[in-house]
């Protein structure tokens, strides 16, 4: 059984990790946009489940620099972006100062918002719920500061069960080790911490559309709906990957998951 000490142990862990990942999080495809094509696709993922902004309160989970706020304020939206990394939010406001947008951007824990009962209409979150340490109270916390009828969308994956590309790359690496025709690659230290901390969070086998799912009905959501349509978004990215990159990322297991509060 896991104590408090170690989540909070694992927890401050993943805090400066993605502190530590703020100064170049906007320069990789998936976390930055990167252009028009993308942009629209987001917009398009969004309106689909949560239809047009038209003032309604929404609240960015884990927001890092603000690129799905930005895409929420592009349609409506009154944003409320919240991350526990300053190093994130820093970056998130200047940008915002610069868009001259009117998102608001607060420090706090995605697990335990302290925002009020029924208070956001929209709850989005991007590839935060693989590294939650609980997801159980978390998706309770999310149905809590929702009001009646509003609803939580959840943008993730699994991104630790090898995909047919993986293999294909991994065999290859190999080979090519094999007869000297690509060196060994020194571990960079970021992808050591990240291996260390996924090992310990819940989805440490990968956060699969199902269990999620299963998971946020028990916190009382209904109805729960999971879409694989990811594709639009995912050619938009590709064109900023490396083939192999970009074959990897459309054969992963990835979805957007849409919760509506009763």
């Amino acid at each position: 059984m896991t104590t408090h000490s170690s989540n909070f142990n694992l927890r401050d862990e993943i805090k400066e990790y993605w502190s530590m990942r703020a100064a170049t999080f906007d320069e990789q495809p998936g976390h930055e946009i990167f252009s028009d094509q993308e942009r629209l696709a987001w917009h398009d993922l969004f309106r689909r489940h949560l239809g047009n902004g038209t003032g309604k309160r929404a609240l960015d989970l884990a927001s890092g620099t603000g690129v799905i706020s930005h895409l929420m304020h592009d349609l409506g939206f009154e944003v409320t972006g919240l991350d526990w990394s300053e190093a994130m939010l820093e970056k998130a406001r200047a940008k915002s100062k610069l868009r001259q947008s009117n998102i608001r951007f607060i420090l706090g824990d995605a697990e335990n918002t302290l925002e009020d009962d029924n208070s956001y209409d929209v709850i989005v979150t991007r590839h935060l719920v693989w590294t939650l340490v609980d997801p159980a109270a978390a998706f309770a916390e999310w149905f809590r500061v929702l009001k009646p009828g509003g609803k939580l969308l959840v943008v993730d994956g699994d991104f630790v069960s090898p995909t047919w590309i993986s293999k294909l790359n991994k065999a290859m690496t190999g080979f090519l080790q094999s007869i000297g025709l690509k060196r060994d690659v020194a571990e960079i230290p970021q992808l050591k911490t990240h291996r260390d901390i996924l090992a310990r969070v819940h989805f440490s086998q990968g956060a699969r559309a199902d269990e999620v799912t299963s998971m946020l009905k028990t916190a009382g959501f209904d109805p729960v709906m999971a879409d694989f349509n990811m594709r639009q978004i995912h050619r938009a990215q590709s064109k900023h990957l490396t083939l192999a990159k970009g074959l990897e990322r459309g054969a992963q297991h990835r979805y957007a998951i849409c919760a509506t509060k009763p």
